[in-house]
C-alpha cells in the first residue's frame, strides 16, 4: 500500500494558507506554454510550467492542509482515495509525456512553493537531462508471465469420481508424484519466463525486474512467475507485438500465459531521481 514514507521532512504546512507546490514531472524546454488536457488534483490550481533551469516541471499549487502529512497518511489508507490520488498523478504524467521526453516523479511529490521545488529539482539538473536524453522517443511495457494452475476454472468444479482404496505406500507414492510434477511444470515455468525476458530484452534499451505479486492480486488460478518493465523505442512497438505473439504460440500448451501493458511513461528508468530530487519535501513512494 502507498503511504507517506517515514524517512522523509513533514510534508510542507503553512498556517497562513499558502498552497504548497505539488511536482508530477520534469521535461524538456521545448513544450506549450501550458501542460497538457490533464485537470490536476480537486481543489487544486490549474496545471503550470515551473522552470527549473533550462528545463521545466509540470506542477500545481494545492492546498497545504489537504497534503499535509497527516492529511495524506488519512487519504491513502482508504483503497478508493488511492486509486483516484494515483490515477491522476498518472493521467497528469502521460499527458505531460504525450509531448516529449519526461521523467516523472513519484506520487505527492511537495514543496512549500515554487523557490523551493526549483532548487531541490535544479540540483539535480545534470541528472534529469541524462535521463531526458536516455527515454527520448522510447516508452515503458509491463510484461508478466504466469503459469495457469491445472484445471483453474471460473464455475464450479465438477464432481470429482470416488477415489478408489490405496495402501499407504501408495498415498505416499502419489503425494511424492503430484510434487514432482509440480516442481517440474514451476521449473518448466522459469524457464519460459527467462526465454521471454530475453526475446523481449533484444528490442529494449532497458530493462527492470521485480518482484512478482502474490495471489491476492493475480487470483488463485495462476501464479505470476515474471513481472518486468522494459524501456523500448516507439517505433518498436510493432517488433514487441510480433514477438509476443510468437512467444505465445509457443508457449500457451505448456500453461504459461503473458500479459503486455503499455506504452506507458517510464516510471521504471526513472526511479533513481526519487531519492536525491525531493530532499526539500516529501512524497509517498507509489
Amino acid at each position: 500500500m502507498t503511504a507517506v514514507s517515514p524517512h522523509r521532512p513533514p510534508v510542507p504546512q503553512d498556517s497562513a494558507g499558502s498552497p504548497a507546490t505539488y511536482v508530477f514531472a520534469v521535461c524538456g524546454p521545448d513544450r506549450p506554454a501550458r501542460p497538457g488536457p490533464a485537470a490536476g488534483h480537486p481543489g487544486g490550481g490549474p496545471l503550470r510550467f515551473l522552470s527549473v533551469g533550462s528545463l521545466r516541471a509540470v506542477v500545481q499549487d494545492v492546498p497545504a492542509d489537504a497534503f499535509s502529512e497527516s492529511a495524506l497518511r488519512e487519504r491513502l489508507t482508504d483503497p478508493a482515495e488511492l486509486e483516484r490520488c494515483a490515477r491522476t498523478h498518472h493521467d497528469v504524467v502521460t499527458a505531460a509525456a504525450g509531448g516529449g521526453p519526461t521523467v516523472p516523479l513519484p506520487l505527492a511529490t511537495l514543496y512549500l512553493g515554487d523557490e523551493r521545488a526549483a532548487a531541490a529539482l535544479g540540483a539535480n539538473q545534470e541528472r534529469f537531462r541524462a535521463a531526458l536524453d536516455r527515454v527520448a522517443g522510447r516508452v515503458e511495457w509491463a510484461v508478466k508471465v504466469y503459469l495457469a494452475q491445472p484445471g483453474a476454472t471460473t464455475g464450479p468444479p465438477a464432481p470429482a469420481p470416488a477415489p478408489a482404496p490405496e495402501t499407504g505406500r501408495g498415498y505416499l507414492n502419489r503425494l511424492r508424484g503430484q510434487r514432482q510434477q509440480r516442481e517440474l511444470r514451476q521449473d518448466n515455468a522459469l524457464a519460459a519466463a527467462g526465454r521471454v525476458d530475453a526475446a523481449v530484452r533484444e528490442l529494449a534499451a532497458g530493462a527492470v525486474r521485480r518482484r512478482p505479486h502474490g495471489p491476492e492480486a493475480t487470483g488463485r488460478g495462476r501464479t505470476q512467475i515474471m513481472n518486468a518493465a522494459y524501456l523500448i523505442a516507439e517505433e518498436r512497438s510493432g517488433q514487441l507485438a510480433r514477438t509476443v505473439g510468437r512467444l505465445r504460440d509457443n508457449l500457451d500448451r505448456d500453461g504459461i500465459e503473458i500479459e503486455v501493458s503499455g506504452p506507458w511513461a517510464p516510471y521504471s528508468f526513472t526511479d533513481s531521481f526519487t531519492d536525491p530530487v525531493t530532499d526539500g519535501g516529501a512524497h509517498a513512494d507509489r
